[in-house]
């Protein structure tokens, strides 16, 4: 029979994953479907992580005195909103909700890591995120498979087949809330034993120590070279998850299936990452047998071949709006196309997990300011790209993204070797 702290683990990665099969399928057609109606889905995204940036200065605070369930109620509650605008979408409402939804999507996240934090201890923390971000992942699959068939032949998305995309997403969502709904409320006893990836057990009535606590954190210099691989992890966060799919949507070289390949695109991402947080998480004490830098190594290298691809298959100005123009490869080809979105999703992967294992590692004292600064970093890089994106053209993208993932690999690097002299690099080892 499953312990309780595991079916919390599992109950929380399933609400995660049924919120999020909402939200990330919205935000890879956001650009597109919105299109005609007034609305620019980059300019929106952009008004979310600048704010989500701003609100992690804020979020662990608010958790020290909610704690960490009811405010993922909140931040779901918000989440179910934002899913409903698209109904009826206009310039003010979708705007409007984009800057609410980052304030809320700051609490939730540092919600969530103190949650699994609570639930887990020193032997379980490695397996218990793996379960989680496999969970959280698979929010890939769903909605963009159903994206993938719903917008079938279609060469443009009308009012009606958006309507009826959002209605599924917003009946989703509401179930995901309602299993926040069901997790207990649980305080570890083994307190000592506590050790997370992104977060701390909250503080009761002391917010403001949580909040000066992260602006010490931030003068260090281990979260200084790291903040160059956080910000990395946010522009490509942003390529992935918004830009690509517009991208293949926009190469009207693909033909009739160019809308349908937005979801399909989704698809093969989660797919990516699905199998690197399996692999990665899950199976963690194999594959880092011989330490983390080479998996993110890996992960760096698959991002280059990726970018190299994706700069000979798709046209130049795919990002910002339909068009017939040529590739280095004429025409276009779909299959490279898919396989693409896969690497993207497998580099994130790789990425992403050794970070939130490093920072578990290096701060168990203090994971949620250092988890909050992560998202802090992460999300204000997401705005800016998420802003130039609306007028870049996509080589220029590539390139950023390119030099971006050379430094923030070099700093991770840096802070690695750093450890080798401190107690902590025989922590980090065992794991």
């Amino acid at each position: 029979m499953m312990e309780n702290k595991t079916l919390n683990v599992v109950l929380l990665g399933f609400a995660f994953m049924l919120i999020f099969t909402a939200f990330q399928t919205c935000t890879m057609v956001e650009k597109t479907v919105l299109e005609g109606t007034g609305v620019d889905g980059y300019v929106s995204l952009a008004i979310l992580y600048a704010v989500f940036a701003a609100s992690n200065w804020a979020a662990p605070s608010i958790i020290s005195v909610t704690g960490p369930k009811y405010a993922m109620v909140f931040g779901g509650v918000v989440y179910c909103i934002f899913i409903g605008l698209f109904l009826k979408p206009s310039t003010y409402s979708i705007y409007g909700g984009s800057a609410v939804l980052g304030i809320a999507a700051a609490v939730l996240w540092t919600a969530q890591g103190s949650y699994l934090t609570i639930n887990s201890d020193s032997e379980t923390i490695s397996r218990n995120s793996g379960i989680f971000w496999a969970l959280l992942q698979c929010s890939l699959l769903f909605g963009n498979l159903y994206a993938y068939f719903k917008f079938h032949g279609e060469i443009h998305i009308d009012d009606s087949s958006r309507n009826t995309l959002f209605t599924v997403l917003l009946v989703t969502c509401c179930v995901g809330l309602l299993l926040l709904l069901l997790l207990r409320n649980r305080r570890g006893i083994d307190n000592e034993d506590l050790l997370s990836i992104n977060a701390t057990r909250p503080v009761p009535n002391r917010p403001m120590q949580a909040l000066k606590r992260s602006l010490e954190l931030l003068r260090t210099r281990e979260m200084l070279f790291l903040s160059v691989c956080f910000a990395y992890t946010g522009l490509e966060l942003t390529f992935f998850s918004g830009v690509y799919g517009t991208s293949v949507g926009h190469t009207l070289q693909f033909g009739e299936s160019a809308k349908q390949l937005l979801g399909l695109s989704g698809v093969f991402i989660g797919i990516g990452e699905i199998l690197g947080g399996a692999t990665f998480g899950l199976f963690g004490k194999r594959t880092n047998r011989y330490g983390r830098d080479p998996i993110v190594m890996f992960g760096c290298v698959i991002h280059m071949i990726c970018f190299f691809l994706i700069y000979i298959n798709l046209p130049g100005e795919s990002p910002l709006q339909d068009t017939q123009a040529l590739s280095v490869i004429t025409p276009p080809n779909l299959y490279l196309a898919i396989v693409c979105s896969f690497l993207l999703g497998l580099g994130d992967s790789s990425f992403n997990t050794q970070i939130y294992s490093i920072l578990g590692m290096m701060f168990p004292e203090d994971s949620a300011p250092a988890f909050a600064l992560f998202k802090f970093v992460q999300s204000l890089a997401a705005a800016a790209a998420f802003y130039y994106s609306g007028f870049l053209y996509l080589p220029v993208q590539l390139v950023i993204l390119v030099i971006m993932a050379i430094l923030g690999t070099f700093h991770y690097y840096k802070v690695r070797n750093a450890l080798d002299l401190t107690r902590g690099y025989a922590l980090l080892s065992k794991y």
